[in-house]
């Protein structure tokens, strides 16, 4: 165990590993490792990612937003990083804190390759986040039709409305049941950024 760990935090380019001993504080060595994790996700760091999985390290870790590296990576654009850590196990669909998943990150940003790798996976069409809004509505609200297609060959109900009483048909003509305003921010506030 000791050796990956050195191995991991000199991959990451720490320059600061150093071995475990028995008076290090194990939280605070978890703490490092899991901001190592969760920065080669959001970096791309391909080569730091294969340490991690090949050390058998969970890859369901998340921050204190709840975000993993696999919503980290499709946030910040890593289509490599993404289909490395879904080939390893990493969950597809995972939520953070406010139930948004990489999906919904992927649309949001634009990268459509990503989200398409997404849509490989085996997640609910229709999963939502904790505003009743599920990728379909993402697709249609950043107009990403190409998505929204294939997200509606894939099974997804374009009826379903969230907490606010929006549906597909209305967000893609930019029609609000609440604020408009409300409804960006709350999208906008979801988003994983570095912390």
């Amino acid at each position: 165990m000791k050796i990956w760990l050195v191995t991991l935090m000199l991959l990451a380019g720490t320059c600061q590993a150093v071995e475990p001993t028995a008076d290090q504080d194990p939280a605070l060595l978890k703490q490092r490792l899991q901001a190592l994790l969760l920065d080669a996700a959001r970096e791309g760091r391909t080569d730091v990612l294969s340490t991690f999985i090949e050390a058998g390290y969970d890859l369901e870790t998340r921050d204190s937003r709840g975000y993993s590296a696999l919503i980290l990576a499709a946030y910040h654009d890593q289509e490599d990083a993404v289909t490395q850590l879904i080939a390893a196990g990493a969950d597809p669909c995972g939520q953070d804190n406010r139930g948004n998943t990489a999906m919904m990150g992927a649309i949001f940003k634009g990268n459509l390759a990503i989200a398409k790798r997404l849509l490989e996976a085996d997640c609910s069409p229709d999963q939502r986040n904790h505003s009743g809004q599920t990728a379909a509505m993402y697709a249609a609200l950043f107009q990403r039709q190409d998505i929204l297609d294939a997200l509606a060959s894939k099974g997804a109900d374009l009826t379903l409305k969230d907490a606010a009483g929006n549906d597909v048909g209305q967000l893609s003509q930019g029609r609000f049941g609440s604020d408009p305003k409300v409804l960006e921010a709350k999208a906008t506030s979801t988003s994983p950024r570095s912390e």
